[in-house]
């Protein structure tokens, strides 16, 4: 048994397209597969830990006798965004997506808001973070009107220039806008999009905050929490569940920062569970279809693997996986439905098992609850009697 695990999301760092991907229009969808197909991907500890034992990559040929468990997870939820991700692999499983407005928000909604704010915003429409304060940071530099936007996810988001609106004041923006949005229509999340620089070169900073509809359900965290257990987000983790089952949350400004903070607790946090999000993944390289950012990406984390295998204690778990796709090779901007890794490594694991294709992301909830002695959760069949290299 673990007395510890160590839970990395690679944001949107999908490995092919769902068997329901057409009713998303994600054919063909496929993150990791297809930045392999393009760029020369160097990711020898990923490799040698089984990843391409589940899915193609081009140049890596599948190791041998890989030092990791692996399988691939299919999300059961309905919906493809971090929120849908995030707790199904705590344990709750969505029947019905969030709410999306493909056409943008209504007018009677945008006009509440603005009354709220006290002044006009501007956008309203379906589009990518960075295109969108290109075209319209310059008006909103002038005016102080706030750019509201959303994407194929439930999202409302405002972008602001940290120089003319406060960040204070956006995140109180924010708060009302979850109110009009969250609260009243069932929205998945509003986020704070702050930016600086100047017309053609701006540059969003690492303020963003997420407000997102608390857990519908009890989850994993909420169990691990009321029993005893120390349980610390790193990255988004606290915003997706809106701070629920969380014991202390860590923001970070990069990817690179965020594995900072997980060495750091590594030495310092004795048991429970650190749950941590790279974010850069998918907001930085797959919003904005940066094939070669996003392979550079994946290639610096690679490079951190031997640092986190170096600070594991024998009887601790660490686990990698993802929320869902975002294909940089694709047209679209937006998430995409896709399968997900899973690498289990540990002194206690069973090197090169291959756990299949999960039908939920909540089976990992279930073996992290199991392991922890928390309960059964509502969804998930547990996989920790398969992994344990000697059985309990």
């Amino acid at each position: 048994m673990f007395s510890r695990v160590i839970l990395i999301v690679l944001d949107s760092v999908g490995i092919g397209e769902l068997p329901d991907a057409d009713l998303y229009e994600d054919q063909g969808s496929n993150t990791l597969g297809n930045i392999a197909a393009q760029v020369d991907l160097s990711i020898p500890n990923l490799a040698a830990m089984g990843i391409s034992r589940i899915v193609e990559l081009k140049g890596i040929p599948p190791a041998l006798r890989p030092s990791a468990a692996f399988a691939r997870m299919a999300e059961r939820s309905k919906g493809k965004d971090s929120v849908t991700g995030h707790w199904e692999m705590m344990g709750i499983v969505l029947d019905t997506a969030f709410p999306t407005f493909p056409t943008g928000f209504p007018e009677d909604v945008i006009a509440e808001f603005d009354r709220r704010i006290g002044r006009k915003s501007i956008g309203n429409s379906v589009a990518s973070g960075t295109a969108i304060i290109d075209e319209l940071g310059p008006e909103h530099m002038e005016t102080g009107f706030p750019i509201v936007y959303t994407s194929a996810d439930s999202v409302f988001q405002i972008a602001t220039h940290e120089g003319i609106v406060p960040v204070p004041q956006l995140y109180e923006w924010c708060e009302i806008a979850y109110d009009i949005t969250v609260k009243g229509m069932g929205l998945g999340r509003v986020i704070a999009r702050p930016f600086i620089g100047v017309p053609g070169s701006f540059t969003r900073t690492s303020n963003r905050h997420d407000y997102a509809m608390p857990p519908i359900a009890e989850t994993l965290l909420d169990r691990m929490v009321a029993s005893g257990q120390q349980v610390t987000s790193v990255g988004k983790v606290a915003d997706l569940f809106a701070g629920k089952g969380i014991s202390a949350s860590n923001p970070t400004r990069s990817d690179s920062d965020g594995v900072d903070k997980i060495e750091a607790l590594m030495g310092t946090q004795d048991g429970g569970m650190i749950f941590a999000n790279l974010v850069d993944f998918d907001a930085i390289y797959g919003h904005r279809n940066d094939t070669p950012g996003y392979a550079a990406n994946l290639e610096r984390f690679d490079s951190r693997i031997p640092g986190l295998l170096a600070r594991l204690r024998d009887d601790d778990l660490l686990v990698m996986t993802a929320d869902h796709g975002n294909d940089p090779t694709t047209p679209s901007t937006d998430h995409s439905r896709e399968h997900v890794p899973l690498l289990l490594y540990g002194k206690q694991v069973r090197a090169g098992l291959d756990l299949g294709t999960r039908r939920t992301f909540a089976d990992l909830g279930q073996t992290v609850a199991q392991n922890f002695g928390v309960g059964q959760l509502a969804h998930g069949t547990s996989f920790l009697a398969e992994i344990l290299a000697t059985q309990p």
